[in-house]
C-alpha cells in the first residue's frame, strides 16, 4: 500500500515532458506579428479569414508575410477569395534565409495551405520559389507560364523546424482568381455556319475548314464540284435551270444535266450523284427488259 504512491509519482514525471511538448511545440502567428507594427493589416486579414486556427495547428509551416503596404491587393475582396489568397501564403514546410538559399537545383515546388483545404484546381495551390542566382529569392504560382511575382525580403521570426515568418515583396494571387483571360487564350469566334463564303474569299489559318465543318450549300458551289461546265464566276444559280447539250436525255425524259427530284438532298460536294441515280435507273430499265424478253421465249 505504501509502495503505490511513489510508483504513481514516478510514471507522472516520467509521462510529463511528452504532455508538455505539444505545449511548447505550439505557436501563435497573431502574437508573433503583433511584434511588428508593419503587418498589422496582414494579421488582420488572417482572422477575417479565419486562418489563424488552421495555421497555429500546424507542427510545421512557414507564413509568407506581406507588410501593411503591399497587402492592400488583398484587402476589400470578398472572403472566400480573401481566404484562397492568404491560405496560398501559408507554406506545409519549414523555410528559414539559409534554406531559401541552398535549394537543390536553385528552384522548389511548395505545397501550401490552399492545396490542403481541397479548393484549389490544377497547380493553383502551389507555390514555385527560385534562387535568382543574385541573391535574391523569387515566388510566384507553380501554374505554368505564371510569373514570379514577389521576392523574399527577410526573415521576421523562426522557431526551427516549427515555424518561420518571413516577409515577401508582395501578394501572390492565384491564377484561378486573378487570371480569367489573360491565363487562356481566346480563339477568334466563327462565322455563322448560314452565311456561304464567297468564291475568291482567302481562308486564314485560324478558319481553315475542318473534317467536322459543314460542306457548302448547293448555292455556293466551288470549282471541283463541276466538272466540265462553265467557271464558277459565270454559273448560273441554283434557281435557274441548266440546259444540257441536245439529245441527251434521261429515261425520265428531262435533261441529263438537270437535278432530279432528290438531288438537292444529296451531299454538296458530290458530284457523281445524280449520275449513279441515272446509272442505277438505266440498270433498273435494261434489268426489266431482260426479264420480259426471257418470259416471252419462254
Amino acid at each position: 500500500m505504501t509502495s503505490r504512491p511513489p510508483a504513481l509519482f514516478v510514471l507522472f514525471f516520467f509521462f510529463l515532458p511528452f504532455l508538455l511538448f505539444p505545449l511548447a511545440a505550439s505557436h501563435n502567428i497573431t502574437r508573433i506579428l503583433a511584434q511588428f507594427d508593419d503587418f498589422s493589416t496582414f494579421s488582420s486579414l488572417l482572422t477575417q479569414a479565419q486562418l489563424v486556427s488552421d495555421i497555429n495547428s500546424r507542427r510545421t509551416i512557414t507564413v509568407l508575410a506581406v507588410d501593411n503596404g503591399a497587402v492592400s491587393s488583398a484587402s476589400g475582396r470578398p472572403i472566400d477569395e480573401l481566404k484562397k489568397i492568404l491560405s496560398l501564403h501559408v507554406v506545409l514546410d519549414y523555410y528559414d534565409d539559409e534554406k531559401l538559399h541552398n535549394l537543390r537545383n536553385h528552384t522548389a515546388i511548395l505545397t501550401t495551405l490552399f492545396q490542403a483545404t481541397g479548393l484549389a484546381t490544377g497547380r493553383n495551390g502551389f507555390l514555385n520559389v527560385t534562387n535568382m542566382g543574385n541573391g535574391q529569392i523569387a515566388f510566384g504560382s507553380a501554374v505554368s507560364g505564371s510569373p514570379l511575382v514577389a521576392n523574399f525580403v527577410k526573415v521576421l521570426a523562426t522557431r526551427p523546424y516549427n515555424i518561420s515568418v518571413i516577409q515577401i515583396s508582395s501578394v501572390i494571387v492565384p491564377p484561378s482568381i486573378s487570371g480569367g483571360a489573360s491565363n487562356h487564350s481566346t480563339s477568334p469566334t466563327a462565322a455563322p455556319v448560314a452565311a456561304p463564303a464567297p468564291a475568291n474569299a482567302t481562308l486564314t489559318p485560324t478558319l481553315a475548314p475542318s473534317e467536322d465543318a459543314p460542306s457548302p450549300t448547293p448555292d455556293a458551289e466551288s470549282p471541283s464540284d463541276v466538272s466540265d461546265g462553265p467557271s464558277p464566276a459565270d454559273a448560273p444559280s441554283s434557281d435557274t435551270p441548266v440546259a444540257s447539250p441536245p439529245g441527251l436525255m434521261s429515261p425520265d425524259g428531262s435533261p441529263a444535266g438537270a437535278p432530279s427530284g432528290n438531288a438537292a438532298d444529296a451531299p454538296a460536294g458530290d458530284s457523281s450523284a445524280a449520275e449513279r441515280v441515272v446509272a442505277g435507273a438505266g440498270v433498273a430499265i435494261a434489268m426489266a427488259f431482260a426479264m420480259l424478253g426471257s418470259l416471252q421465249m419462254s
